[in-house]
């Protein structure tokens, strides 16, 4: 199915169920199901299981952040990352800035000073291109029929919030709540994945195709969020002792099965998902009084669940 037509039926399926209709005898309709009910009833096809070989372990005192990574966003960082992940780089280090509705940033805080920095391990390019964008040749886009104020079109494109622009081409993942992305200095080739933010406040979508964005937190967010916030302006932390200890980062493929959390995601393909979105977006609980019709990329959930 192509993304148009994927869109039309999103269209179709926001039209059948907002406006339910009337029996000729005055009887109700059926009540509409909620979006946790629809993902609970999602069949074993509209899932898909994490691969291992593209999934971030980063242990913390506090527990596990499951981080799935974007390849087909960022294919020159996210091999970075692995070859650094594999090389123990983070093991040790911390998180040394958590700027209050923005993000937390981890790293090496010394890693600008001669004779302080972390060595990177073997295998790890010191050097890579900006990758802000990528092609949406043959690329499937999961349209949202939704207007958004930052990019022509958005949706999901390997299950990772997107935005498109059908008039060059491009797609670039989108900077929501969980994202996880590359920080650089002010040349937009400075990035190669050694310092890492999470996105942790409002989606600040004016990042968007400025910095390199190389996955997102799929499991684990609360224990991020909860990091203590550092000193304004920016959320560095002013002593080393404030920064928030990093146990390791490992991929997933690096640990042994037995230790693994094995999950699921909700593909956007799926019939569910479409169904879950429009039951976010034209909400019908008790509480909600006026249905919005609208729904933000950024508020879209991408659900989660434990293996079978």
């Amino acid at each position: 199915m192509t993304a148009m037509r994927h869109a039309l039926l999103a269209f179709a399926v926001a039209a059948t169920i907002a406006v339910p209709a009337i029996a000729a005898d005055g009887a109700q309709p059926p009540k509409r199901k909620s979006a946790q009910e629809i993902i609970d009833a999602a069949p074993a096809s509209a899932w898909r299981s994490l691969d291992p070989a593209n999934t971030l372990y980063m242990e913390l005192p506090s527990g596990r952040v499951v981080i799935e990574l974007a390849p087909g966003f960022a294919p020159e960082h996210v091999a970075n990352i692995k070859a650094m992940a594999k090389g123990g780089f983070w093991d040790g280090l911390t998180i040394y800035r958590s700027q209050d509705n923005f993000v937390v940033q981890f790293g090496d805080p010394d890693g600008e000073e001669a004779g302080k920095a972390k060595p990177y391990p073997a295998g790890t390019r010191t050097h890579l291109p900006a990758e802000f964008t990528r092609s949406d040749k043959g690329v499937r886009f999961d349209r949202l029929p939704d207007v958004d104020g930052w990019a022509p079109q958005v949706g999901f494109a390997d299950g990772m919030p997107a935005a498109r622009d059908p008039k060059t081409g491009k797609l670039w993942m989108a900077h929501c709540y969980g994202v996880l992305g590359a920080g650089r200095n002010s040349a937009p080739d400075s990035s190669i994945g050694a310092e890492l933010y999470v996105v942790i406040g409002q989606a600040p979508r004016a990042l968007d195709h400025q910095l390199t964005v190389v996955g997102r937190v799929v499991k684990g967010m609360e224990l991020l969020s909860v990091t203590p916030r550092g000193p304004a302006p920016m959320g560095f932390y002013e002593k080393p002792e404030q920064r928030a200890p990093i146990v390791s980062i490992k991929l997933a493929s690096e640990v042994p099965e037995a230790q693994r959390t094995p999950l699921q995601l909700l593909r956007t393909d799926s019939q569910a998902f479409i169904d879950a979105t429009e039951a976010r977006r034209n909400r019908v609980d008790d509480f909600y009084t006026q249905p919005a019709g609208h729904i933000d990329l950024c508020n879209v959930s991408l659900p989660v669940r434990p293996a079978p």
